[in-house]
């Protein structure tokens, strides 16, 4: 019997690399997992992989920008399965390397209406059924909002904005049994390949500081972190963050 048995799941941006991870890694410990994705063929991938592993999955469609279409990904969720235990926002859109003084209002707001705001609507939506009997958030944060990378500004300021939240909701929601953790991963993810194609001089460096000496892998490493978080083992945490990144952040 896996961890997450009768356990309903929501993950946010799970289409591809590291919400896909944390779906089949939910999955396979026995949770019922929505895939919500905005990209109907990916959504559906990934939703599939689920079936074919004989879990249960199912896909929503969804502009997580959009307050209404959030709440209806959520009403969905919950006619399908009558409840929802675990939410984990993973969705993020971003324009990368851009500096600073290059940033436009257009590159904030990707990053904040598809970061930030989603965050903050899934947590709104998804608290009444949190709140009936307790439940897990996972929300992703990032390393460029703790340090301040060069060239991130608007993802930077997103993902800090999603860690403020979710110790917000550790100190608002605790006493329903609510418990709200972040993760900061590192991962091999189609988004980290294609940047380190770009960039490879930056990706090199990179690797260079974490003393595990490798990226992490979306399912076997970020989504193994977010079954922690989202089981019962992890009872007795919340307002953490919890950096997954082979030590290349070590928090003091």
């Amino acid at each position: 019997m896996g961890k997450l048995e009768t356990k309903v799941a929501i993950v946010t941006g799970a289409g591809q690399g590291i919400g896909r991870g944390i779906a089949l890694a939910l999955a396979k410990e026995g949770a019922m997992v929505a895939v919500v994705e905005n990209n109907a063929d990916t959504c559906l991938r990934t939703a599939n992989e689920i079936k074919a592993l004989g879990c249960v999955a199912l896909p929503v469609i969804c502009d997580v920008r959009r307050r209404e279409k959030v709440e209806a990904a959520v009403s969905a969720v919950v006619k399908e399965f009558g409840t929802i235990d675990i939410l984990v926002n993973n969705a993020q859109a971003t324009r990368d390397q851009v500096l600073l003084e290059d940033t436009t209002d257009d590159d904030m707001a990707l990053a904040l209406e598809s970061g930030l705001l989603a965050t903050f609507y899934f947590m709104q939506a998804c608290f009444p059924y949190l709140k009936a009997k307790g439940g897990k958030i996972i929300n992703i944060g990032s390393a460029a909002g703790l340090d301040g990378y060069a060239g991130w500004a608007a993802y930077a300021a997103a993902k800090e904005g999603i860690r403020a939240l979710t110790r917000v909701a550790a100190h608002e929601w605790g006493k329903y049994r609510i418990n709200s953790n972040a993760i900061c991963p590192m991962a091999n993810s189609p988004k980290m390949q294609s940047w380190g194609a770009a960039f490879p001089d930056l990706l090199n460096a990179m690797l260079a500081l974490v003393p595990l000496g490798r990226l992490g892998d979306c399912e076997n490493d970020i989504g193994r972190a977010a079954v922690f978080l989202a089981s019962s083992d992890s009872d007795y945490i919340t307002g953490h963050t919890l950096m997954v990144d082979g030590g290349h952040t070590i928090l003091r």
